[in-house]
């Protein structure tokens, strides 16, 4: 017989009470399920499940960029490192984060069947495939690191997995969240992401921005399919109490729908949206049903036509019908109108809080205020470590004969080591990095590297303690954060707030599935045109008035600043223009009226951008003009040189963070970047694009909805619209995009954004132009080889400029030979595709035209304006 075990020694026993047992159980449940599975952190809105998904995928790498990974892959690697629990419900919980009928911004990428509205399951997570979206990877995960986030321990201590990820939006109000708890439940509605960065700012601005100036930023939810919000005080209860009941309806229209061949018109109400969360395939069998109880009337037949673009189901009416009756039965009966009850519930430093909108945005900006100080902190101190290691390099480079004496010397690399800290002062870590140093740093090239590096990272350094330093300065970067993430993926209000009683029924021709009414247009429009929140009766402080100046740049590079009295009094005295340049001299190709606090963009050929402040630009005093001064003489040192190393140059002025900046190498790799990224750059300026074996060449500032036209030597134009499929926005890491393939002999000769109704300028080596409308061209994608614009007189002859045009401008080209040729725009003759225009002016043998500017003539009357 085997001997019992006994498992406390002498006797040992805690008397316990059953309810009190059952009380501290019982709590330590409820808390697990609510800290761990049901309730959403305010901070990145995400739950447990959703967290560990997301980083489980970016460990995984699949990133927007790379290929599609099956379900049952990712579903598998967070079951054994982070969430031990079902597969089925880690499964569903990445569904959803697919589905874009449930998520207002869905954070994952699918490839396969994720289920539809009509509540048909997805395929087994064998067959679909995944990946993470754009906004997904770039808002959650793009700045994911110890330095950044705090990382724990996994259930088994074998892996580390972040508490919460480095949101910068506020993706709770942007996806919302529903979970039940135990004694608790949470029910956050969808947002739109303009209106909330809009808030955001407001907040960060105007901390004390009072309610109504928020609600007029965020004026209530935005559900991802659609529907119409009948009233407005269930919404202010929700976002001032965190608690209350939104009437949402779906979107109902009138219309005559034609029954067949030899059949009468009928008056149908069709249905386009449904409220959130409606399953249709239900509520069309709920509206059968109660047709066949009789409780519903007047209903001839019921059918879905819903398809790929978008959702229509048809109520087909008898003719004694009462429309009005009818729809309000439906919104009575059916659930064809709900009440979402929205509860702003979440997770507070691990403690459930029922949180105002105020509070909820708040607790973000805190969160993304601390994420940036963390991360800023890490990146000065590892420049800090760089600039410390350079340092003991560059000493090592200016006594270089010593230093090899005393390694020549040195019996081994310890005494070696001790020699030279005591010899030039050098901490450890810097005799180390000397001691590993190959002899390739011995190069000049290396040692002007070397320099260049130790000079971009102590401008980086002092950006970063500003940053730091200075809170008005980290903000100023958060919201400029913002904006690149608004400007990238905001869109249009789907929802409409229609704030009455009773919709009434449009009545008219059928519209295309998801129609919008005008109230939806306009919110729609006004989503789109507003940039910046409208902070309606706030006290602004007026700015200080700035000093007017205006700056003329030179084909070859340099810039002259004159007062607005010296160019008035320059204008008064021209009496005629020159034709030929005299040694040393310059013809103006811009000229421009500026604030001298204002700064000029300038782009160079290896890819970086500076700043140059209009002030910092010596004025040109009385007498006669001077040539000026070589803009590229004003850049940090590292960066001065060749004036031809200057691509382009633009005056940044309010109001063009709305624009992108578009640069071409000569490769004719092409990238998009936004112009708000350029906005107040420090001294070690920024990388627009790396580049390798290649340069770039031109420059052009654009928006969405316009077009870009590029040129070749050969004729050839490629014309394409500025979208996010041709032209996507990209980070200042990417390499851009392949536009098109030169042919042998063959180069770029122009790059300018234009308008459906602007000219483009054509003029060729040998001196021939013409005008050719933008819109004669074929519309085009990237990668084709474009259209033939020009034909040549001679075999000989190249295309040399493209430019865009306006009726007022005029043609200044310079020759071979240092002539100038202008032109008034209206006179160069309008021409199709074929043709070669007209011949400029008669060019002498082996002159030809080198470049080509237009410019609209500034007068001193309009220096008075």
């Amino acid at each position: 017989m085997a001997k019992q075990l006994t498992f406390l020694s002498g006797g040992q026993v805690i008397p316990t009470a059953l309810h009190t047992e059952m009380q501290q159980s019982y709590l330590e449940y409820a808390m697990s399920v609510i800290v761990g599975r049901a309730l959403p952190d305010v901070r990145d809105g995400l739950k447990p499940v959703h967290r560990r998904i997301l980083y489980a995928m970016h460990e995984l790498g699949l990133t927007p960029d790379r290929p599609f990974r099956k379900c049952a892959r990712v579903v598998g690697d967070v079951l054994g490192k982070y969430h031990p629990h079902g597969d089925q419900a880690v499964y569903d919980a990445l569904v959803r984060m697919v589905q874009d009928f449930s998520s207002r911004y869905p954070l994952l990428a699918g490839h396969g069947n994720f289920g539809s509205v009509d509540d048909d399951p997805p395929a087994a997570m064998r067959y679909t495939e995944t990946r993470l979206s754009e906004i997904g990877n770039e808002g959650l995960l793009d700045e994911i690191g110890e330095a950044t986030v705090d990382f724990v321990g996994n259930f088994d201590n074998s892996q580390q997995e972040p508490t919460v990820l480095p949101a910068q939006l506020p993706y709770l109000l942007l996806n919302g969240s529903s979970g039940i708890a135990v004694g608790m439940a949470t029910n956050v509605p969808p947002h739109n992401l303009t209106e909330v960065v809009d808030g955001l700012i407001a907040l960060i601005d105007h901390p004390n921005l009072s309610d109504e100036q928020l609600f007029e930023l965020i004026p209530g939810p935005d559900f991802p399919t659609g529907g119409e919000i009948i009233a407005r005080e269930g919404i202010r209860d929700a976002y001032t109490t965190g608690r209350g009941s939104i009437p949402l309806r779906g979107v109902a229209q009138m219309e005559e729908v034609h029954l067949g061949r030899g059949r009468h018109r009928r008056l149908a109400i069709v249905i386009t949206e449904l409220p959130y969360q409606v399953n249709k395939a239900a509520w069309i069998e709920k509206v059968a049903e109660l047709v066949n109880q009789n409780r519903l009337e007047g209903i001839a037949d019921i059918r879905d036509e819903s398809d790929r673009e978008g959702m229509r189901v048809v109520i087909e009416l008898k003719r004694e019908a009462d429309p009005q009756k009818l729809l309000a039965n439906l919104y009575r009966l059916t659930p064809l109108q709900i009440n979402f009850g929205a509860i702003l519930l979440s997770l507070v430093d691990s403690q459930p809080c029922q949180l105002s909108l105020r509070q909820l945005l708040q607790h973000f900006l805190d969160f993304r205020e601390t994420t940036l100080t963390r991360q800023y902190s890490h990146e000065l101190q590892q420049a800090e470590g760089r600039v410390h290691q350079l340092e003991g390099l560059l000493t090592a480079l200016v006594h270089l004969d010593e230093v090899i004496d005393i390694l020549r010397q040195a019996p081994d690399g310890t005494t070696a080591k001790q020699v030279l800290q005591e010899r030039f002062s050098l901490s450890e870590r810097q005799a180390d990095a000397i001691l590993g140093m190959p002899l390739r740093r011995l190069t000049g090239m290396e040692r002007q590297n070397l320099q260049a590096e130790y000079d971009d990272l102590r401008g980086q350094i002092q950006n970063l303690q500003r940053l730091l330093n200075d809170r008005r300065e980290l903000l100023k970067a958060l919201k400029k954060d913002l904006r690149a993430l608004k400007r990238k993926y905001g869109d249009p209000r789907r929802t409409r707030l229609a704030f009455i009683s009773h919709p009434p029924i449009a009545t008219g021709e059928p519209e295309s599935p998801g129609p919008r009414d005008a109230t939806a247009g306009a919110q729609s429009k006004k989503a789109r045109e507003i940039e910046e929140p409208s902070l309606p009766n706030l006290p602004l402080m007026p700015s200080p008035p700035e000093e007017e100046t205006v700056l003329e740049l030179t084909h070859r590079g340099y810039v002259r600043r004159l007062s607005l009295k010296s160019f008035q009094r320059q204008n008064r005295n021209r009496s005629e223009e020159r034709t030929s340049l005299e040694a040393g001299n310059e013809f103006i190709v811009q000229t421009q009226i500026v604030h001298v606090n204002q700064d000029i963009l300038v782009l160079l050929r290896d890819g970086k951008a500076h700043a140059v402040r209009a002030g910092d630009i010596s004025l040109s005093t009385g007498g006669k003009p001077s040539r000026g001064t070589p803009l590229v003489g004003l850049l940090p040192g590292t960066a001065q040189g060749d004036p031809d190393a200057i691509v382009d140059r633009f005056v940044l002025t309010e109001g063009m963070e709305d624009q992108d900046l578009v640069v071409l190498t000569r490769q004719g790799r092409l990238k998009r970047l936004a112009l708000g990224e350029f906005m107040n750059l420090t001294g070690r300026g920024l990388t627009v694009m790396k580049l390798k074996d290649d340069e770039l060449l031109y420059a052009a500032l654009t928006q969405a909805g316009e077009q870009l036209a590029l040129a070749t030597s050969g004729g050839r134009v490629l014309r394409f619209e500025v979208n996010d499929e041709q032209v996507p926005v990209m980070s200042r890491a990417a390499q851009g995009l392949q536009m098109l393939r030169l042919w042998r002999q063959e180069r770029l000769v122009g790059c300018v954004a234009a308008d459906i109704g602007d000219n483009l300028l054509l003029v060729s080596e040998q001196g021939y132009a013409k005008r050719l409308p933008i819109a004669t061209l074929r519309l085009t994608n990237r990668g084709e080889i474009g259209a033939p614009a020009f034909q040549f007189a001679n075999k000989s002859d190249a295309l040399v400029r493209l430019l865009v045009v306006p009726g007022d401008a005029e043609m200044v080209a310079l020759t071979s030979s240092d002539r100038i040729i202008r032109r008034p725009a209206s006179e160069i003759p309008l021409c199709g595709k074929d043709g070669w225009g007209d011949r400029l002016l008669a060019l002498e043998a082996g002159e030809t035209i080198v470049t080509v500017n237009t410019q609209v003539p500034l007068t001193w009357e309009d220096s008075q304006d």
